[in-house]
């Protein structure tokens, strides 16, 4: 009982922190340059541009309302009420947090705002929900049709963009699309950040010495994997581990204080499902 509040907690917390980054982005930088950005929070700045209905939030509250219904009804309730909390978040803070221009050049606010959005928005998805918008049209077309996600948002992206440049300053736009792909990728980063693993293959005569330190020395979980020779014939064993950046230096030692002649080899993988490692996120 005890760890489930606490994993409601940090989830909570995640989504809080990352919706008032994500909100001051909005607020102090982008808006103050009218620029746009991608996905349902486009779709609400371009509606408030042009409109002046309003404001940022409560259109991108608005524009959540279908896919939140959407998403009851067809997607985890779990993950649903942690995406209603972010996104209730997202707008109310776009709503009430004063819109400033803290940054005069539009490169740099494009760039800067796009980082830190992006910043935000990967901290939400690190929880068990997310900041709403296309994030659950996407899940719900990818369960139902078998479209690929990120197939979904370049498509509804290019189309936010096309909208802006028929009804929009062309060269906003342009700074826009340079936001929109700055966010991209510090979301991904942040995405991986705190969850980078090293997938390590060992194959060694002295494999079950190695292992016996790897579960006993360094806490890691091992598996074997038979092989053989291609050239000898021979039967081996093989070590499956997955480690972290910080111990896979402990590791390699590890395994070339035991036999100097073994094999070692580093895969990087972006994320590792199971105990001891990320729980899976049920959409």
């Amino acid at each position: 009982m005890r760890n489930s509040a606490r994993s409601i907690a940090a989830n909570l917390g995640l989504l809080a922190f990352g919706a008032l980054l994500f909100s001051f982005s909005v607020n102090a930088i982008i808006v103050g340059k009218g620029l746009m950005a991608g996905g349902l929070s486009g779709v609400a700045l371009l509606l408030y541009y042009l409109t002046g209905v309003g404001g940022p939030g409560l259109l991108y509250f608005l524009c959540n309302v279908p896919l939140m219904i959407l998403g009851w009804v067809s997607l985890s309730r779990r993950f649903i009420l942690y995406t209603l909390f972010g996104m209730g978040s997202v707008s109310a803070l776009m709503q009430l947090l004063p819109q400033r221009t803290l940054i005069e050049d539009p490169l740099l606010a494009a760039i800067f705002g796009g980082a830190l959005m992006g910043a935000g928005s990967g901290i939400m998805l690190r929880s068990l929900g997310s900041a709403g918008g296309t994030d659950i049209l996407a899940i719900w077309l990818n369960q139902k049709y078998n479209m690929r996600i990120g197939q979904f948002n370049f498509f509804f992206n290019l189309a936010v963009f096309a909208a802006g440049l028929a009804f929009y300053d062309p060269t906003l736009v342009l700074y826009s699309i340079i936001l929109s792909y700055t966010n991209s990728q510090v979301m991904d980063y942040f995405l991986s950040l705190f969850n980078q693993r090293k997938m390590v293959f060992i194959i060694s005569d002295k494999a079950d010495a190695i292992a016996r330190d790897i579960i006993y020395n360094l806490k890691r979980g091992a598996t074997f994997l038979h092989g053989a020779g291609a050239y000898t014939g021979k039967s081996k064993r093989v070590i499956l581990t997955i480690t972290n950046t910080v111990q896979i230096k402990r590791l390699e030692e590890l395994v070339f204080s035991h036999d100097p002649n073994a094999f070692f080899v580093v895969e990087n993988t972006f994320n590792v499902l199971g105990e001891g490692f990320s729980r899976r996120k049920v959409y």
